[in-house]
């Protein structure tokens, strides 16, 4: 049985700890296949995210553009 969290793993995964713990995980993870598991699970969902395209609405990029066009207009006069 393991003592990583899943914020342990959230930190090897994206390669934000130090090389002691680091080193310590991947022996555990040789080990433990419940912990390979959820690492897998935690990567599959770092690859749906960073697959994602998010845009933000019509609505607001053209609230922004007017918003602009205010200031502009104020700074003009």
């Amino acid at each position: 049985m393991s003592n990583f969290t899943p914020e342990d793993l959230l930190l090897y995964l994206y390669n934000d700890m130090d090389a002691d713990t680091r080193l310590q995980v991947e022996a555990q993870l040789e080990k433990d296949w419940t912990l390979r598991e959820k690492l897998a699970v935690l990567k599959a969902a770092k690859d749906r995210l960073n697959r994602l395209t998010e845009s933000p609405r019509t609505e607001v990029i053209l609230t922004i553009m007017h918003k602009a066009a205010e200031r502009l207009t104020e700074t003009v006069r």
